[in-house]
């Protein structure tokens, strides 16, 4: 019997790693970007095309790669970083599997240029689906340059199951920030469709952090500073006052590399336990230093998630750093029982010269002088004038109307006048059932809404009713781009990130049919016009939570951009659960949702309403 075992091609075995390390253009940036700061750049240049699907570029000012060198890091396990099994715990690099640039060469149009700096030559590389084209010397600058087109050009499958450019983009945006911040000394730029996305100069930490994310992250930043034997912490906080509803600006880095740890994530919200709103997320940038020896890092294919020998310290570590920086810095409240706040100098007699007051005497001045002069007449006319207020007391406003029906009557009998009776007289149904007038609603937990109807009654969902008002409005408006818009008195300035920024500007057009109006601005986002059923303190939340949800599941055509922009405002606009509304309030609700074309779901296609008849409340009472 033959063997049914066997070796599998390079070629195959390559597509198959790639499947663990490729994952979308994003892992290939990661991987790319990795390398050029291990070989250790001081300038690194990323620029790609389509979201990464036509063109990843890394350019880099490194030491470059000899002929030699630039054949072998295409083969599988080919590395410079380890030589024997006990350097996997002394890793101070990025990289040091060898399989990113196989896996990488094996799916996609691979050109390499690279160039050491004692070289008169360099190496020009050309390599598709795993295979040499050629290999020549060409006049190149000091570093590498690696090129990555038509990504999954063998694998269409793979391909297909790639989302649209603008989530792919916000993916190769995450792996580009994680790399910069652990990283200020480096100059980077970041290039897309040949606009500028990202200009970083070398800086420091706090530095790098405001030139990423911009507007006003300097002063929402809280240092935290830690040193033990067994780890040591540098980085930022974000006050809890800055805090938002998603995750995205949230780092850990483990020893310049950037991890995932919901351990360390618990710790820091820990910290933050009594001072966020609930559902709010803060910001953190930390930086923890620990020994390799410590960790493990080759625990999962894309190195983002790592495995630490003493967790509960570093728990309790973290916890205590972050919570003594937010009091130390004032942002947490502080006790203080021996000191009396009502004794503090008000601030604006802090520095103010002591005046000591001064008394004056009349030396001239006689009590008894007043009383002498008095005449006798005169103290008893001043006693019949309190005599006399004293017996005739205010008239009550009761006695203004003493006499009045009197009078009415004797001007009815001499103008022959008559007067319509007001006596109430009885119904002529007196034994008739009382019935309300219209159908009255009640609010249950401020959450639903029962409304009685013919068969028994109606409960209605508040938020989701209102979420389907609110979305059949903004796509009509968006449709006929006829949407109500009030202006602001003073432009709304709000500060964004380039990508951000990016984004808005190709949304723009559809921002403004539902009544949005920008004004133009390079940096930031004014914002002159909102849609009338919009407040002025909920635009930025707004458009965050939109961007939010555009970059994680925007599609591609433009109704289909329509409907989840429509969706993502309804959803935040709506009435929350836990709102009090009003009797009036109520009913508009329940009017406007049975006006809606698709009153029974939400738009995430969810039910808006129940109905209970009387029958089925009869079974409940049978029981």
């Amino acid at each position: 019997m033959s063997s049914i075992i066997q070796l599998l091609p390079d070629h195959v075995a390559n597509q198959i790693a790639a499947g663990e390390v490729v994952q979308r253009p994003a892992s290939v940036v990661k991987e790319l970007l990795e390398n050029a700061v291990d070989a250790k750049a001081s300038e690194i240049k990323l620029i790609i095309k389509d979201a990464g699907k036509t063109l990843i570029q890394v350019v880099d000012n490194g030491v470059g790669m000899s002929v030699t060198d630039a054949r072998l890091c295409f083969e599988r396990h080919a590395t410079s970083k380890i030589r024997k099994a006990e350097d996997l715990f002394q890793l101070h690099t990025k990289g040091f599997r060898g399989e990113a640039l196989a896996s990488i060469a094996a799916i996609a149009h691979i050109e390499l240029k690279t160039k050491q700096e004692q070289d008169e030559l360099g190496t020009h590389l050309i390599i598709e689906g795993s295979k040499f084209l050629s290999q020549e010397e060409a006049v190149l600058p000091k570093g590498t340059s690696f090129s990555v087109k038509n990504l999954f050009f063998n694998i269409p499958a793979r391909r297909n199951f790639l989302k649209s450019d603008t989530i792919e983009f916000r993916h190769i945006v995450d792996e580009f920030q994680r790399v910069a911040l652990a990283h200020p000394q480096i100059h980077f730029s970041f290039y897309h469709n040949g606009s500028e996305v990202y200009i970083l100069p070398q800086s420091n930490p706090r530095q790098r952090i405001v030139t990423i994310f911009a507007g006003k992250t300097n002063e929402k930043l809280v240092p935290v500073q830690e040193e033990t034997d067994i780890l040591k912490i540098d980085g930022f906080v974000g006050k809890p006052e800055f805090s938002k509803k998603n995750k995205g600006e949230q780092f850990f880095f483990v020893n310049d590399r950037f991890i995932k740890s919901g351990y360390l994530h618990h710790a820091l919200m820990n910290a933050y336990e009594g001072l966020l709103k609930e559902g709010a997320q803060p910001s953190y940038f930390l930086f923890l230093n620990v020994p390799p020896q410590s960790i493990d890092i080759n625990i999962h294919p894309t190195k983002t998630e790592i495995k630490f020998d003493d967790e509960q310290a570093l728990y309790a570590i973290l916890r205590a750093s972050v919570k003594h920086s937010l009091g130390q810095f004032n942002v947490a409240p502080v006790l203080d029982f021996d000191r009396d706040a009502n004794l503090d100098t008000p601030y604006h007699y802090k520095n103010a010269e002591v005046t000591y007051p001064t008394i004056q005497v009349d030396s001239n001045f006689n009590p008894f002088a007043q009383e002498k002069s008095a005449s006798y007449s005169d103290k008893a006319k001043i006693k019949k004038q309190h005599h006399y207020e004293k017996e005739r007391p205010m008239p009550t406003w009761e006695s203004l109307y003493v006499g009045l029906k009197d009078d009415t009557d004797s001007i009815a009998e001499s103008s022959g006048m008559q007067f319509e009776s007001e006596e109430i007289t009885t119904s002529l149904f007196e034994n008739q059932d009382p019935e309300p007038q219209g159908n009255k609603t009640y609010q249950i937990q401020r959450k639903y809404i029962v409304n009685p109807i013919k068969s028994g009654m109606l409960i209605v969902n508040q938020n989701r009713a209102h979420q389907r008002i609110l979305y059949e409005q903004f796509l009509g408006n968006m449709t006929l781009q006829q949407a109500n818009s009030q202006r602001l008195l003073f432009p709304l300035q709000l500060h964004f990130p380039s990508h951000e920024l990016h984004l808005i500007r190709e949304l723009q057009p559809a921002l403004t049919s539902t009544g949005f109006h920008f004004e133009e601005d390079t940096q930031d986002v004014t914002i002159s016009g909102i849609p009338a059923n919009v407040t002025e303190s909920e635009v930025r939340s707004l458009l965050e939570e939109l961007l939010r949800d555009l970059q994680d599941g925007i599609p591609g055509n433009s109704f289909s951009q329509s409907d989840t922009i429509a969706k993502s405002m309804a959803r935040s606009l709506a009435v929350k659960n836990g709102a009090y509304l009003s009797e009036k309030e109520q009913e508009n609700l329940i009017n406007g949702l049975f006006a809606c074309k698709e009153p029974d779901v939400s738009p995430f296609q969810k039910p808006t309403f129940i109905t209970m008849r009387v029958e089925d409340l009869d079974k409940k009472f049978a029981l």
